[in-house]
């Protein structure tokens, strides 16, 4: 089953960002959206935040491959 939740790990991994500079990232992105605490933050959200492709990040987090290739 696919994930469509991020974690901070996944930002860790996905901007370079050390723990604590994920968790601000995804506090100012559950601030932006009136997500409450325990509120999860969707890849979706994520990526209309950040203006990345959802397609890409999806996979991978995912850990899909490009299929394109």
């Amino acid at each position: 089953m696919n994930r469509i939740i991020i974690t901070t790990n996944d930002v860790m991994f996905l901007m370079g960002k050390s723990q604590s500079s994920a968790q601000k990232l995804i506090k100012v992105i559950r601030d932006a959206y009136g997500k409450k605490k325990h509120q999860p933050i969707s890849i979706r959200l994520f990526c209309d935040y950040m203006d990345l492709s959802y397609e890409e990040v999806f996979n991978t987090v995912n850990g899909i491959k490009d299929q394109s290739a």
